[in-house]
């Protein structure tokens, strides 16, 4: 790896710093405060004793999530999505991508006809805000799985509705350079980039990978690939380590 230092003084192949403070509102089921260098995002878990229409009597449960960018949450002032109005195109993107990876590692028979929702909200823009949206998302899913097994609502404590854990990170080609979880200075100027999502035993649940100004050839994406894995490795511990607690 290139020991070229970037302008936070990282390696290439180094996350930024990530905080994860669980519990960190009151009302919903789980909720965390994720923090990823400059990038913060508050997930929050809800549970409804109700699925959609296409799961009713199917005997098995829903995990959806909805993501959103505060108006003051990057450097110049965006436009705040109306309640009830079909977000934008972004918006639904990046909550479909939540909610596809948070269901791959949940047994929805095993939770039972109730829906658990995810709200993301970023609170802090600074490159990255949908991978660290799907690693903080982790935290307080598992927190609202751990509540309502504590309460008896699901069977063996809540054990086994979570399958694994899972984590998200970006990674890119910046002047040539391979590097992991890129802030939006990087991201910008990045020749490819490339949000990877990944469960503990390594199986990938998605890949968005797009040359931004010139293609990337496959060796670069194995690379980008394996630094990604790396990193959600490391991901996973700290998830780990916020939920023993």
């Amino acid at each position: 790896m290139n020991s070229r230092l970037r302008a936070d003084g990282r390696r290439p192949d180094a996350l930024r710093a990530v905080r994860i403070t669980p519990n960190f509102q009151k009302f919903p089921a789980g909720s965390a405060l994720i923090e990823c260098g400059n990038t913060r995002v508050i997930c929050a878990a809800s549970v409804e004793e109700r699925v959609p229409p296409f799961l009713l009597g199917a005997g098995k449960g829903w995990v959806t999530a909805e993501y959103s960018m505060l108006p003051s949450s990057t450097p110049t002032r965006s436009q705040r999505e109306g309640a009830g109005s079909k977000p934008q195109g972004r918006t639904q993107e990046i909550q479909r991508l939540i909610g596809r990876s948070l269901r791959a590692i949940v047994d929805l028979k095993a939770l039972g006809e109730r829906t658990i929702t995810v709200d993301c909200d970023v609170i802090e823009a600074d490159g990255g805000t949908r991978t660290a949206s799907i690693t903080g998302a982790i935290v307080a899913l598992g927190l609202a799985i751990r509540k309502l097994g504590s309460q008896g609502i699901l069977k063996r404590n809540g054990e086994g509705v979570m399958k694994q854990f899972l984590a998200a990170v970006s990674v890119g080609i910046v002047a040539g350079v391979p590097m992991l979880d890129l802030d939006y200075s990087e991201d910008s100027q990045a020749d490819a980039d490339c949000n990877v999502v990944m469960t503990e035993a390594g199986w990938l649940v998605e890949v968005q990978a797009t040359a931004e100004r010139k293609p990337f050839s496959r060796d670069e994406l194995d690379t980008l690939l394996g630094l990604a894995g790396n990193g959600i490795r490391e991901l996973i511990r700290l998830q780990q380590e916020v939920l023993k607690a």
